[in-house]
C-alpha cells in the first residue's frame, strides 16, 4: 500500500511537513541544516536512502554534500577538509551543451522533478554508476526521485534526491507517488528557502565584519599601535568571557553565553576603538612629551648646541682680550669655567631627554630644575634673545605620568564618546543590540568615575565590565607602544591589583583573570618570552583566590 493511501495518512505526511518546515527555519548552522533537510526528506516519504547536493557557485557543478543509506548502515558528510570522495555531477560540457544522461544533473538544468520507478529499467538516464556501485555494495537502487532546490528567486541551490520508497506496511520497495512527489516538492522549495536564507545571513554576517575589519584598518593606517590594539582586545574579552562561563561559583554561577551572544560581545570588542578613527594621529601616537608631528626635543638639542658654541666664542673672545692684555694667569680660570659650563649644558640636555619620555611620576625637584633650564637666555636665528624653553615646551615636560597634557588627554577620552555616538546610530538586529553598551563601557569605573556616563558598577553588564579589563591588560602589556615598553606579568597584574583596590576594575572579574590564568594564555600568544615572568600571584595587591571565596560562604 502506498504510503498517501488514505487521507489520514496524507495529514499525517501534511503534518510532519509542517513540523520540518519549522525545523528548517529554525536552524542556522549550514551543515546540520544540510542534514536536517536529507534526513526529514528521508522519513516523510519513508525512503531508504538520499543524497543532498549543493550547486556551485557558477552553476556549473553539483557538489556532493550528504549521502545515506539506512540498509547499508552509512552516512556520508562532506567537510571543508573532507569532502565526500565523489567528482562532482558536471551540469554541462566544455561546450556549454547540458548533461542530460545524469538524472541529478538533467533536474537541475531543466529545473524539473523527475521520479523513476526503477533504474534499471530506465532507458533515459546513464545508471552505469548506480549498477556499479549495487554490484560492488550488493545493494539494489530502485525507486528515485530527484527534486530541484529553487529558491524564492528561482534560482538553483542544490538537488535533493530520495532513493528506494517504502511501503509502511510491509517495507517493500515501490515507487514514489504523485502525493509523495508533491510532498517532497513542498519540502524541497522549503529547503531551498531555508539555504538561502543562511546563506544571506551568513554574507550579511560577513559584510558587517568586513566593514568592521575596514575600521581597523582604517585606525591601523593611522596608527598601527591602536590598530592591533582593536584587535587584540577582543581576543582577550573572549578570553576573560569563556573562564567566566566555565566557573560555577560567585557572580559567574549562572553566567552562560550562547553562540549569538558570544558573536556579540567579539563585533564590541572590535567596535570598541572605532572612534579613534576621528582622533588626531599625533595625539594618539604620541612617544614623548614634546612630540607633536615630530619630537620638539631635537629644537631643545640644537638650541644647546648654541648655547655651548656661543660659550666657547665668548671664551675665546675673553682668551684674546686676555693675552693681549698680557693677563695670562686669568686663562686656566677661563677655562675651568668653560668647561664647567659645558658640563653643564650637557647634563641638563641628557635630564631634558629623560624628562622628555614619560613616566609614572616626576618629583617636585625635577619640576623645579625644569624651571631653572627654562629661563636660561638663547639668541634664536632671528637674532631675538629669549628664554631657552617656551612655555608650552614646559607646559609639557612637566607632565607627571605618561606624554599626553590635560588637553590630549581629553582628546584621547572622546573617543569613547565618538565610539558611542557612531554605534548607536546603526541598525542592529535583536543579537547585536547590546554592541554599543559593551563597546561603550570600557571606561567606565566601578565606583562610577568613569567616563563618559559615570556608570556605576551596578548600572554595568558583566561583558562590559570584562573588556573594561581586557583594554588595561592589553594596553599595560602591549610591546608595541612608542611611547613605553611592554610591562612583564608581574607589573601588569600588579597594577591591575592596585586598580581593583581603588574600585577602578571589576573585583570578581580581576580574581578570575588571575585565578583561572588568563593572563598567562593571553601572554603566551601575544607578549615576548622577556615579559613572561614568574608571577607570584600570594603577592598581587587585593587578589583573592577562587577558594576564600568558598571559604567566606560554607
Amino acid at each position: 500500500m502506498d504510503i498517501g493511501d488514505t487521507k489520514s495518512e496524507s495529514f499525517a505526511l501534511i503534518e510532519k511537513l509542517n513540523e520540518i518546515g519549522i525545523a528548517l527555519s529554525a536552524e542556522k548552522n549550514t551543515p546540520k541544516l544540510l542534514e536536517m533537510i536529507l534526513r526529514g526528506a528521508k522519513t516523510i516519504l519513508n525512503a531508504d536512502a538520499g543524497t543532498l547536493y549543493l550547486a556551485t557557485e557558477d552553476k556549473r557543478f553539483l557538489q556532493f554534500e550528504i549521502m545515506m543509506n539506512d540498509s547499508l548502515g552509512t552516512i556520508l558528510v562532506s567537510k571543508p577538509d573532507e569532502p565526500i570522495p565523489f567528482p562532482p555531477l558536471p551540469l554541462y560540457d566544455d561546450k556549454g551543451k547540458a548533461n542530460e544522461t545524469m538524472v541529478a544533473a538533467r533536474a537541475a538544468v531543466y529545473k524539473q522533478t523527475i521520479n523513476i520507478p526503477d533504474a534499471y529499467t530506465s532507458k533515459t538516464f546513464d545508471f552505469s554508476g548506480t549498477r556499479a556501485f549495487d554490484t560492488r555494495t550488493g545493494y539494489r537502487s530502485q525507486s528515485f526521485l530527484t527534486l530541484p532546490m529553487l529558491n524564492h528567486e528561482n534560482e538553483l541551490i542544490g538537488v535533493l534526491q530520495l532513493i528506494n520508497a517504502k511501503d509502511a506496511h510491509t517495507n517493500q520497495i515501490i515507487e514514489f507517488s504523485q502525493i509523495s512527489q508533491r510532498i517532497a516538492e513542498s519540502l524541497a522549495s522549503q529547503a531551498a528557502i531555508a539555504l538561502t536564507n543562511n546563506k544571506l545571513i551568513g554574507q550579511f554576517r560577513e559584510l558587517f565584519e568586513s566593514f568592521i575589519n575596514l575600521m581597523s584598518e582604517a585606525i591601523d593606517k593611522k596608527s598601527p599601535y591602536n590598530g592591533a590594539h582593536c584587535r587584540r582586545v577582543p581576543t582577550l574579552t573572549m578570553m576573560i568571557a569563556d573562564a567566566a562561563c566555565k566557573a560555577e561559583y560567585g557572580i559567574f554561577k549562572d553566567f552562560k553565553l550562547d553562540e549569538d551572544q558570544r558573536y556579540e560581545l567579539k563585533i564590541a570588542g572590535l567596535l570598541h576603538d572605532c572612534g579613534k578613527v576621528t582622533t588626531p594621529v599625533h595625539v594618539i601616537d604620541k612617544a614623548t612629551k614634546l612630540e607633536t608631528i615630530f619630537d620638539r626635543i631635537h629644537l631643545v638639542n640644537t638650541r644647546f648646541e648654541v648655547l655651548k658654541r656661543d660659550a666657547e666664542i665668548s671664551f675665546l673672545n675673553q682668551k684674546i682680550a686676555a693675552i693681549e692684555s698680557g693677563n695670562l694667569s686669568v686663562i686656566p680660570d677661563l677655562e675651568d669655567a668653560l668647561q664647567q659650563k659645558l658640563a653643564q649644558y650637557s647634563s641638563d640636555q641628557n635630564f631634558l631627554r629623560i624628562c622628555n619620555i614619560g613616566g609614572e611620576f616626576m618629583s617636585a625637584e625635577h619640576k623645579e630644575r625644569l624651571q631653572q633650564i627654562a629661563k636660561y637666555r638663547w639668541i634664536d636665528p632671528q637674532g631675538v634673545e629669549n628664554n631657552f624653553l617656551t612655555d608650552n615646551e614646559v607646559y609639557n615636560l612637566n607632565i607627571s605620568r605618561g606624554t599626553l597634557t590635560a588637553e590630549e588627554r581629553k582628546i584621547i577620552n572622546d573617543h569613547i564618546v565618538v565610539t558611542i555616538e557612531m554605534l548607536e546610530q546603526l541598525p542592529y538586529p535583536r543579537n547585536l543590540r547590546r554592541v554599543p553598551e559593551y563597546a561603550g563601557g570600557h571606561h567606565e569605573r566601578m565606583d562610577g568615575k568613569g567616563y563618559p556616563k559615570g556608570l556605576t558598577r551596578e548600572q554595568m553588564s558583566l561583558p562590559a565590565r570584562m573588556m573594561g579589563i581586557a583594554d588595561i591588560f592589553e594596553a599595560l602589556s602591549a610591546k608595541d607602544r612608542p611611547y613605553k615598553k611592554g610591562k612583564t606579568l608581574t607589573e601588569c597584574l600588579h597594577i591591575l591589583g592596585k586598580m581593583k583596590i581603588d574600585n577602578h576594575i571589576d573585583p570578581d572579574l580581576f580574581d578570575l583573570f588571575v585565578s583561572e590564568k588568563v593572563y598567562l594564555r593571553y601572554a603566551n600568544e601575544y607578549l615576548d618570552p622577556d615579559q613572561i615572568d614568574e608571577v607570584d600571584e600570594n603577592n598581587i595587591p587585593g587578589y583573592t583566590p577562587p577558594f576564600a571565596y568558598f571559604f567566606s560562604t560554607s
